[in-house]
């Protein structure tokens, strides 16, 4: 049996941060109803489309069951009511104030079901003065800091750099993910339900580590950045992080002599004098093809790795050989999807194969339900 195989998760999210946290928690084995408005979640009609249905869309939401309510209306609340009751665990997305007007927040469902796991993510939090702000990921990226900081690692860059690729929603998910076990792993142990509140604004000022440091105590000397260098068919990016790195490299490029270099001899050296080493290593790289570059450097113990397209990682060996990588089915076919980056030795975790048609869960789910209460 997988994991979580008997637990039951209400889902009412959107978008991404919430459908990726629900995702996972259905590769772990939960039933997860996906609780959609009766025209449906707006990423079905995002694309990639393939004959009406959107592989983002699946990617968020495979293995799921899909069930159409009106929460507008009062049959729909009450619906939505009845199937919390009989479940472990909700998950909301919407902005701060909107579920308690619906009277499906965790203080109205709790006073049913005193053991009920509640999560709600939302851009800056369920508390503050900016709780009831519009935010999505973009939004987070710039005001948590994180766009700043990446602009001011690049030399000769104008502005901040555009967004494209929505890191707050994927980091929300995951530590929503991680606090709804906690959470279940109490209850099982106290009996108690909770309340959990995961901001994405918290999850982006926990991913700068350093940064958050710096900025309190600001260094004299500029961090090394580890940066591409160019090959004669691409760029590679050569991170020879600890003394046996560093070491490892000044042989592999046929440059022992950069080991007694005062400038590079040390850590605190290089850390002075990085970009004249970077700039070095980059007339070695210069003159060899990537794959050659990597190759060599690889052998060495040097941690290298070619600049590749998101298509061509995912025809890396590497990713078939672990099973990164599985086959989801729709109404118009098939499609890859990652696994979830974590393996279970008995191989029970994975990705769901199926993604749900709109409302297709809803009538039997609610019969269900129904017939359960009485």
């Amino acid at each position: 049996m997988k994991p979580l195989a008997g637990m039951r998760i209400v889902d009412f999210t959107s978008m991404i941060a919430g459908p990726y946290c629900t995702r996972l928690l259905a590769d772990c084995g939960a039933e997860v109803l996906k609780i959609e408005e009766p025209h449906g979640d707006h990423m079905r009609s995002r694309p990639p489309l393939r004959e009406g249905h959107s592989t983002y869309f699946g990617h968020l939401n495979a293995g799921k069951k899909s069930v159409a309510l009106d929460l507008k209306s009062e049959e729909g609340r009450n619906s939505a009511q009845r199937l919390v009751a009989a479940s472990d665990v909700v998950v909301e997305n919407f902005r701060p104030g909107v579920m308690k007007r619906l009277g499906l927040d965790y203080a109205a469902l709790a006073v049913a079901k005193s053991d009920l796991v509640y999560c709600s993510i939302s851009g800056f939090g369920q508390t503050g003065p900016r709780a009831e702000q519009p935010a999505y990921a973009p939004v987070i990226h710039a005001a948590s800091g994180f766009d700043h900081t990446q602009f001011t690692y690049q030399d000769g860059q104008k502005k901040p750099a555009k967004t494209g690729i929505f890191v707050a929603d994927v980091l929300a998910a995951v530590y929503a993910f991680g606090a709804i076990q906690t959470a279940l792993i109490g209850r099982l142990r106290r009996g108690n339900g909770q309340f959990i509140d995961v901001a994405l604004m918290d999850s982006m000022i926990n991913l700068l580590v350093f940064e958050c440091q710096e900025a309190q105590f600001p260094s004299k000397e500029r961090r090394p950045l580890y940066v591409p260098m160019r090959a004669r068919d691409g760029f590679v990016i050569v991170a020879p992080v600890n003394q046996r790195n560093f070491e490892q490299l000044a042989d592999a490029v046929g440059h022992p002599d950069w080991k007694t270099d005062p400038r590079f001899a040390t850590v605190a050296a290089r850390t002075t004098n990085w970009d004249a080493l970077m700039a070095a290593v980059e007339g070695w790289t210069s003159t060899r093809a990537a794959r050659g570059c990597e190759d060599t450097l690889m052998a060495a113990g040097v941690p290298c790795s070619r600049y590749l397209t998101v298509a061509e990682a995912m025809a890396d060996p590497q990713l078939a050989a672990r099973g990164s990588l599985a086959t989801v089915n729709d109404g118009a076919g098939a499609f890859l999807v990652p696994n979830p980056p974590f393996r279970f030795a008995d191989g029970t975790v994975g990705v769901g194969t199926t993604v749900p048609a709109l409302g297709a869960d809803t009538e039997s789910t609610l019969k269900e339900v129904s017939g359960r209460k009485q």
